[in-house]
């Protein structure tokens, strides 16, 4: 890999992607805490050793200070789907960057104009729009920003080509492509069984045997999170529904919290 990785986060997107780069070279992730970093480790090195018989998790180093991914050619932001999050952390990354360096993330609804100009280097910025669970996902979403120079978004194209992935130049909109289309269906789904009764399990079924979906709009909204998927759909103006809200402000946000449109305990 050209590129020497650096992923600024430690949730589900920056453990798959770290994961991922890990099989052609070296990696630095940075997390808030000692808990996080640790849970981080342990999400790598589960990754990779499905992804390979070799000890590729030793190419992932995490690192508590920030300042250390300016280590890093290519500085991925991969936290919260929250503008005032990811802002705070971008600026960050744009102080800490070397010159030559390309700064992107990993938004699936922000603006990535307005997300370039908190990161001060508005014309070596992307956004790189990888889906959950990224070693198993082949799409990413590329959306520049206007100033964003043709090197960098060539250096872009190739980071994408080396992790395998196919890119696809999408425009820097809500949602891009894919949450613009995916989530009004979603959202469908619930106000579906909030008017009729039905099981979510019944739903999704429907929709995997009758459609050929991998996973089901129910289940697929707590595998995203009813928080994030909440998030998304106030960026792309797609009414939440009701039952979403409720079990968000009751902390029940799909899989990673074991409750959510399903029961995962």
């Amino acid at each position: 890999m050209e590129e020497r990785l650096g992923i600024a986060g430690s949730g589900a997107i920056a453990c798959g992607l770290a994961a991922t780069a890990a099989q052609h070279g070296d990696v630095l992730l940075w997390a808030r805490s000692d808990a996080s970093a640790e849970r981080a480790r342990g999400a790598v090195a589960k990754w990779c050793s499905k992804l390979s018989e070799e000890p590729i998790a030793d190419r992932v180093t995490v690192v508590s200070d920030i300042a250390e991914l300016g280590a890093a050619t290519f500085l991925v932001e991969a936290t919260a789907e929250d503008y005032d999050v990811k802002g705070g952390v971008l600026a960050d990354l744009g102080r800490v960057s070397a010159d030559d360096a390309v700064l992107a993330t990993t938004t699936s609804s922000l603006s990535v104009a307005q997300l370039a100009q908190t990161s001060g280097r508005p014309d070596r910025f992307v956004g790189l729009h990888v889906f959950n669970p990224v070693p198993k996902m082949a799409l990413v979403e590329l959306a520049y920003a206007p100033e964003a120079v043709e090197p960098v978004r060539e250096r872009a194209r190739a980071l994408c080509a080396t992790l395998g992935k196919t890119a696809v130049e999408v425009p820097d909109i809500a949602g891009f492509v894919v949450n613009r289309l995916l989530f009004p269906y979603l959202f469908s789904a619930v106000e579906l069984m909030e008017q009729t009764g039905l099981p979510p399990e019944s739903i999704d079924t429907c929709m995997r045997l009758g459609a050929g979906h991998p996973m089901g709009p129910l289940a697929l909204l707590d595998y995203v999170g009813l928080d994030v998927s909440k998030a998304i759909g106030e960026a792309i103006d797609s009414p939440v529904p009701r039952t979403v809200q409720e079990l968000v402000a009751a902390g029940h946000l799909g899989k990673k919290s074991g409750k959510g449109l399903l029961d995962y305990s």
